[in-house]
């Protein structure tokens, strides 16, 4: 495995701990009246934390 692969997948990891540790700072969500725009910000922030793990692992990528 090349060094720029590992630290990419480092990096994305490290984003989406990051950002799971941060939500142990916030507010806890009122489930039974929920904040719509705050979840669709947690659905959307993690999303793109999946996305960036995914792509960072993808072996279908050309070069690698």
């Amino acid at each position: 495995m090349d060094a720029t692969r590992e630290a990419e997948q480092i990096v994305a990891i490290e984003a989406a701990r990051t950002y799971v540790a941060s939500m142990a700072q916030r507010k806890p969500i009122d489930l039974d009246a929920p904040n719509v725009g705050q979840l669709l910000g947690h659905l959307m922030s993690a999303e793109v934390l999946l996305m960036e793990i995914a792509d960072a692992f993808d072996d279908t990528k050309t070069g690698r």
